[in-house]
């Protein structure tokens, strides 16, 4: 299915003619679009069994075209019912070691922050959190406070409070 999909799209054509020829064909480079252009240029394609790799570092990937792959493979990477939701690090590796696409990075971080069941579970899509920051001693009383609540406590007093704020001076 991927094979055929080659053959509708042009650019994978045109890389297959021109990773088969035995020397460099300027007309044929110039139909290529970037990024295709530039990974072409850089060596990164290569042709085995009539399908089309894309190689990266140390890594080989199919390179797959067709809109109906591209979603399978997303689908398979990240919501895999035997492996549950992996989080974008986790998916990044997976789709980088089966498929290659143009700006499939991008594609890969619009599906997760899309993802129903990820956005249900809250999970964090943004920067990473830095490290924690020292704070200047004080000059005065209460020039800085610190802030934070306990919560999940058993309920308890006359009103039944479950949480606590503590504030360090």
């Amino acid at each position: 299915a991927v094979l055929k999909s080659y053959a509708k799209h042009k650019q994978c054509s045109i890389l297959l003619q021109l990773l088969q020829q035995k020397y460099r064909s300027p007309e044929m480079e110039s139909q290529l679009e970037e990024p295709w252009l530039r990974a072409y240029k850089d060596n990164k394609f290569f042709p085995f069994d009539g399908l089309l790799y894309h190689r990266e570092k140390h890594t080989s990937a199919l390179t797959v075209v067709d809109r109906d792959h591209i979603s399978l493979i997303l689908q398979e990477c990240h919501d895999c019912p035997y492996m549950g939701h992996m989080i974008e690090d986790r998916t990044r590796e997976r789709v980088a070691s089966t498929a290659w696409w143009p700006k499939w990075e991008q594609e890969l971080s619009e599906y997760i922050k899309t993802c129903e069941r990820c956005q249900k579970a809250n999970r964090k899509h943004g920067k990473k959190y830095g490290l924690l920051q020292h704070i200047e001693e004080p000059k005065h009383p209460w020039e800085t406070i610190n802030m934070d609540w306990v919560t999940g406590l058993v309920p308890g007093g006359k009103e039944n409070y479950n949480a606590c704020l503590i504030i360090v001076d």
